[in-house]
């Protein structure tokens, strides 16, 4: 059998040219987690200018200043001065525990912004359990901080690292309870869904209006969740030091900084999801979808930036409540949690299936 050269060429191109769709197709995978990762970075860096900004306007300071324009690359300062510190690491402590603690904290909660749609469809994984995925994602975070704790071998760090422990079980109970009622009134446990069926009719469709006591619950899990004040309990600095960061420092305390407010971050997006209509336009019988079906891109655009504007209004609620409300004693924290939000949330969840019930 001959094969001519001209043959020989065309099968050569031929080859080239599925390899090179091959490499186009793996770049175009990574193009969406990267673009959401970048997103998630800038959201982070905006949060940390913010709190700075509202806290001094409540403590009548003047703020974050020279650092670019109104002091908003502060933070960026902040963390490269972070990287480029030394790594100290204690010397009689469980290494690999200690190394570890920080990038679990960190990884757990960045995998929940997977199935968190920031605009129609604009998910990452449009999944059948994606709410109760970032449930349980989530829930790995604190075994992160415990063993940041233990692994530090200091008994300041140890105690911190239990109370995160036992604040993370007290208040994801509750807050497990609200969403599932939540779930119960969409009829779905995907994000999406969830949204969609708040689209119908418009601000009043939100289920802020019918779950109200869900949403009061599920507001203060989520700060203690966050380990915000009045919550802040594991890193109490009057009792603890710094609590299970005492022993970090350079970018180990870094990652740990940053997974805090990764953390606000995305109990904002689910509290806009969840009880506020996600990237729905609050106005009845106008839905995105319309938008989205004359202009894919402006529709898209727009869903992002409402879902965005509900997501920074409960930030500053967060915020506010921080510079406000005084710190919790643990006894406190822990009745709060297993004797009044425990035993209303399981009740509300009663009523929502009683009531789901009776409307079929």
């Amino acid at each position: 059998m001959i094969i001519y050269a001209t043959e020989v060429q065309t099968i050569n191109s031929f080859v080239r040219l599925e390899s090179l769709k091959e490499v186009y197709g793996l770049i175009w995978i990574f193009v969406p987690i990267f673009s959401l990762i970048l997103g998630i970075i800038t959201g982070v860096l905006v949060i940390v200018w913010l709190e700075r900004e509202i806290s001094a306007g409540i403590q009548q300071r003047i703020g974050p200043e020279y650092a670019g324009p109104l002091g908003i690359l502060q933070a960026l300062a902040d963390g490269t001065k972070l990287l480029f510190k030394e790594d100290l690491r204690p010397s009689r402590g469980n290494t690999p525990l200690f190394s570890i603690g920080p990038s679990i904290a960190v990884i757990s909660i960045l995998l929940s912004y997977s199935v968190l749609p920031f605009s129609n469809h604009l998910v990452l994984a449009d999944l059948n359990i994606g709410i109760f995925l970032w449930i349980a994602i989530s829930s790995i975070a604190p075994i992160g901080l415990l063993i940041s704790g233990y692994g530090s071998n200091n008994k300041y760090s140890f105690l911190g690292g239990l109370r995160a422990a036992a604040q993370s079980i007290s208040y994801e109970i509750p807050l497990t309870l609200c969403v599932l009622s939540i779930s119960l009134l969409s009829n779905s446990l995907s994000t999406v869904d969830i949204v969609e069926a708040q689209s119908k009719y418009g601000f009043w469709g939100w289920n802020l209006w019918r779950q109200p006591i869900g949403f009061i619950i599920f507001l203060i899990s989520s700060l203690a969740e966050c380990e915000r004040l009045p919550f802040d309990l594991p890193e109490a600095e009057e009792e603890l030091i710094a609590g299970y960061q005492t022993e970090y420092s350079g970018i180990k305390f870094g990652l740990f900084y940053v997974a805090s407010y990764l953390n606000l971050l995305i109990s904002s997006l689910f509290v806009t999801v969840l009880y506020l209509g996600g990237w729905n336009i609050s106005i009845p019988y106008v839905s995105i979808l319309e938008l989205f079906e004359r202009d894919p891109i402006f529709g898209t655009t727009i869903g992002i930036f409402i879902t965005l504007a509900k997501t920074y209004l409960f930030l500053f609620i967060s915020i506010a409540t921080r510079w406000t409300l005084p710190r919790l004693r643990m006894d406190q924290l822990l009745n709060l949690g297993w004797k009044f939000l425990l035993p209303i949330s399981l009740g509300n969840l009663l009523l929502t299936t009683s009531f789901q019930l009776f409307s079929l």
